[in-house]
């Protein structure tokens, strides 16, 4: 018998570990988000949630045009899953701070195949990153090229006129990774 109530106190304190063990995985798990947007924010790493669309109005509602002037270069690169040419229509453009901008970039399918892709930010230096701010971009949604298909993408924005005076020029640059990798089909690169 009190091998019996040994075994049970052994067993009830089990399942109480496992529970603490259990909600506390399931808290982390919680927290998980919380912790990734103040790591993101901490390293100037532009996160999803930093990424909300604002209007030109908005923009100009909240920001003077300055007389200052800035040099913004803007950089692709494309992850070798993703069978794409992409690349800005210029690599630099020389901005007046509050101004709002356009650039188009074009992107290609290469493929024979429609391919979903999506494009992922992030400024250099990673100070101005607060700075940059993005009205209309290709970077808020999926992007989806049928086979063979070219396609204009715009990028609106506006450099702040708090930039801090030591930056004279930052970098965009965008990566272009494939998302269909789970339902990855052969494709073929057509040469032309």
């Amino acid at each position: 018998m009190a091998g019996e109530q040994n075994l049970q106190s052994k067993n009830r304190r089990t399942l109480l570990m496992l529970s603490a063990i259990t909600l506390g995985m399931f808290g982390f798990g919680f927290a998980m988000v919380p912790l990734y947007c103040f790591l993101c924010q901490i390293t100037g790493v532009q996160s999803v949630q930093q990424r909300t669309q604002t209007t030109a109005s908005t923009v100009a509602a909240n920001q003077s045009v300055s007389d200052r002037w800035v040099t913004v270069k803007f950089d692709s690169t494309v992850h070798p899953d993703l069978p794409w040419n992409f690349q800005a229509q210029e690599r630099k453009l020389r901005v007046r701070l509050g101004e709002v901008n356009e650039m188009d970039f074009i992107a290609e399918n290469r493929s024979s195949s429609e391919i979903l892709g999506q494009a992922i930010p992030s400024v250099v230096p990673w100070q101005a990153n607060a700075f940059f701010n993005k009205m209309e971009c290709f970077c808020f949604r999926q992007q989806s090229l049928k086979g063979l298909e070219s396609k204009h993408m715009p990028l609106r924005f506006s450099v702040s006129p708090d930039l801090p005076n030591d930056i004279s020029s930052l970098t965009i640059s965008y990566n272009f990774m494939r998302l269909d990798m789970n339902n990855e089909k052969p494709f073929t690169v057509v040469a032309k």
